[in-house]
């Protein structure tokens, strides 16, 4: 009935004696272990976990005058939180690197070696090779494909065979190890991690989602995953790893260690460091854990996230994974400014974004919740060969379906120069530079055509595989993918307009700005706003999304067209569905998270929602001074409540407080093991003052220190508007109701959680992850 309530202060216990019958049990000295901590699938009391820090610092404060070690101490405490994002950025940039190294290596390896040194990937293997020209800079003697290997040719209908069959195997090998780790040894590795921070981030405790063996397993997992070829991306798990990195980090300082909301302020900067290591976007990272992730982002997490993401962003350029000495992933140089009358495009870019949002989100939370309710859920490694398998099979023949992902973002988003070799560049005159300072005239040659139908098949088949990958039992982001899928679409239309203004340069629309033989379009702009458009209507960012695309391809200038495609998108994505992806998976795996930016417009009461209702039992509560020990060990056993109401007495109910019930049990145990006085008739008290005994009495149990003594309240009256509101904002757990000071029932979270899914048309039953 009531799962989800608050923590006590973290309390203390004097073992006292039998002395005299009407001796007190006190805990005033030393800790209870245990007492003021959470269960797992518990969420934390916000309210609760502010004061202990308050109480914490406002005590050092007041020792520092005391001793100069004192004083040292405190210094030490202030300037602890900076150590502790130093250290997490040292560590997320250098995973980060680590990760970005192994996976283009694994990738390559799908299609040969080094003889030169098997740990070079092809890149480095042609680097310092002395028999390859700028024009074949992709083909030099060092590097063998499997069929030179194995063969000793590279010519021929059965070498293609040998290089296509060596491709699928290696796919399918990598997969395997991939699921077959995370299903052994940590099977919180799986997914994007996202969905789970969120809810971690708003007080949800998830016992090991960010422990050592996720985060050891994810990251090997993820340089397999990414290295298979799936349709998958590293960035989402990157905030995982780098959230990983902050929890176990905060266990070397007590100041994080013992305050879970403290804890989750290191979080949400961790998520920051993640987001800058995936993309080299430090400012945008700092922004996402705003704007997505975090539940809770005062101004000094603002500062401290902006300091992770800058030594995270530091530490990968220091690393240099990508051998170009920068930091972003895609860098590009586009030479013409964007015309007023693109904007329409780029909407039209923005519509097709807000619509692929609606449908990938739609079918894939369908195949999500598919996957769950049958015998499919009951065989991840044969779910993740077989579309690992398909996915390698219509790859293989398709350059740009067996390049990686990234490196295919990278080619669309590029601008065509003169030393380009790319298909999508095979312009006709191109090289013709006779029309003085101009840029030549940009016919498409039977190599753009040849890469426009690809580039279409390519996109099919994207659009249709990341509906099954992502959610699947391996790490799987969908940054990429999605941005994928846009540039793509965004390129074949920046094609499409490229060559109408160059047959139809003196139609109204292009002759006030584009003259003959000038090159107006710009293709790989209108790749970086689908981009842009596509990951937008999957993820619902905005503010973040911009920043992080022009820290991601330096181009600044176009900032007005990203806009302008992130709002449609979003626009047309909410008008088909309000959830994002991230929303729409934490309420697929039942997950207690109050969304902040969800509106309650329904016209209930508190009344309406608490428990117990109409012709319910009544409310189990605790009276003051006059239940025994075995009454509340009797109450305990019998219900599964996470915490109890304390009131004057049954007749009264004027309430007192509340008490958790893991509170209840550790101290009432410890009790029993200090003191030998203390039986099943002994009186527990949680009074400041208890009344005299009478002589030969048990001794009694005061356990006023355990109890909250300012539980939230709300009238009967108050509308369930105010009191959803006050949940989120306060994070509490639960809420007691009352009326004219007399208890009337509890809300929990749960509670509300299953009243706005009740609203909404939806299972409530669903609610609550256990």
């Amino acid at each position: 009935m009531f799962p989800l309530v608050s923590t006590s202060e973290e309390k203390s216990y004097n073992g006292g004696g039998i002395g005299s019958s009407n001796r007190m049990m006190d805990f005033l000295e030393e800790p209870i272990p245990g007492v003021g901590t959470y269960d797992d699938f518990n969420t934390i009391d916000w309210v609760r976990e502010k004061s202990r820090d308050r109480d914490r610092h406002r005590e050092i404060t007041n020792k520092s005058k005391e001793s100069t070690w004192a004083l040292i101490h405190s210094v030490s405490d202030a300037f602890s939180g900076w150590l502790l994002m130093l250290l997490i950025g040292l560590l997320s940039g250098s995973l980060a690197g680590l990760i970005d190294i192994s996976a283009h290596w694994m990738t390559d390896l799908k299609e040969g070696i080094c003889t030169e040194g098997f740990w070079f990937n092809h890149e480095h293997c042609c680097w310092n090779s002395e028999h390859v020209t700028f024009e074949d800079r992709d083909k030099c003697p060092e590097w063998n494909s499997w069929s030179q290997l194995l063969i000793s040719t590279d010519e021929g209908a059965f070498a293609y065979i040998v290089n296509y069959f060596m491709y699928v195997l290696w796919a399918l090998l990598f997969a395997f190890l991939a699921v077959s780790l995370v299903k052994v040894f940590a099977p919180y590795a799986c997914g994007s991690g996202i969905p789970e921070i969120k809810t971690i981030l708003s007080g949800f405790i998830i016992r090991g989602y960010l422990g050592k063996w996720t985060l050891i397993i994810k990251t090997i997992t993820l340089v397999l995953a990414v290295s298979s070829g799936l349709s998958l991306g590293k960035e989402g798990p990157l905030v995982h790893v780098a959230c990983c990195c902050g929890n176990i980090l905060c266990h070397c300082f007590n100041k994080y260690r013992k305050n879970e909301a403290k804890r989750r302020e290191v979080l949400s900067a961790a998520a920051a460091a993640g987001v800058s290591v995936a993309f080299g976007a430090p400012i945008g990272g700092v922004l996402f854990s705003l704007e997505e992730v975090s539940y809770y982002f005062p101004l000094k997490t603002l500062w401290r996230s902006f300091f992770a993401a800058l030594v995270a962003a530091f530490t990968l350029r220091s690393i240099n994974p990508f051998g170009n000495s920068r930091l972003v992933l895609f860098y590009v140089e586009f030479h013409t400014p964007w015309h007023l009358f693109e904007l329409v495009p780029f909407i039209l870019l923005g519509i097709f974004g807000g619509l692929w949002g609606a449908l990938f989100i739609r079918t894939n939370i369908a195949w999500c919740r598919k996957r769950k309710t049958t015998q499919l859920g009951k065989y991840p490694v044969i779910e993740v060969l077989v579309v690992t398998a398909i996915t390698a099979i219509l790859a293989f023949p398709n350059e740009y379906t067996r390049m990686s992902t990234s490196e295919l973002i990278s080619e669309l988003f590029n601008d065509c120069g003169l030393l380009d070799s790319s298909k999508l560049c095979d312009y006709e005159n191109r090289f013709n530079t006779s029309k003085g300072g101009e840029l030549p005239d940009r016919p498409a040659g039977v190599g753009v055509y040849s890469a426009m139908w690809q580039l279409a098949l390519t996109l099919i088949l994207k659009i249709v595989i990341t509906i099954f990958t992502f959610g699947m039992k391996i790490p799987s982001g969908l940054f990429i993918p999605s941005m994928a899928v846009g540039a793509i679409a965004g390129r074949l239309l920046g094609v499409g307009m490229e060559q109408l203004a160059y047959y139809h340069h003196d139609w109204a629309i292009f002759n006030s700005w584009c003259s003959q033989g000038a090159d107006c379009i710009t293709p790989g702009l209108y790749a970086m706003v689908g981009a842009a458009a596509c990951l937008g209507g999957v993820t619902r960012m905005t503010v973040s999304l911009v920043v992080i695309m022009f820290e991601l391809t330096g181009g600044l200038e176009y900032i007005v067209p990203l806009m302008a495609a992130a709002m449609t998108s979003k626009w047309v994505a909410d008008a088909l569905g309000r959830e994002g992806i991230y929303d729409a998976h934490i309420r697929l795996n039942g997950y207690p998270f109050l969304e902040a930016k969800e509106e309650f417009a329904h016209k209930t009461l508190a009344m309406d929602v608490m428990k117990p209702r109409r012709n319910d039992p009544l409310l189990t509560v605790l009276t003051q001074d006059s239940m025994t020990v075995e009454d509340v060990e009797t109450i305990i056993s019998e219900t599964t409540y996470s915490g109890f109401p304390v009131v004057v007495s049954r007749e009264s109910q004027r309430l007192v407080g509340f008490v958790l019930r893991r509170d209840l049990i550790i101290s009432i145990e410890n009790a029993r093991k200090k003191q030998d006085g203390v039986v099943s008739t002994s009186i527990i008290y949680f009074t400041e003052h208890s009344p005299p005994m009478p002589p030969y009495t048990p001794p009694t149990l005061k356990l006023r220190n355990i109890l909250d003594l300012s539980p939230f309240t709300v009238t009967d009256l108050t509308p369930m508007e105010i009191v959803v509101d006050i949940f989120r904002k306060l994070g509490l757990r639960q809420c007691l109701v009352t009326h004219n000071g007399r208890l009337l029932g509890i809300i929990t979270k749960k509670d509300v959680l299953k009243h706005i899914a009740q609203m909404a048309n939806q299972d409530p039953d669903s609610i609550l992850f256990n």
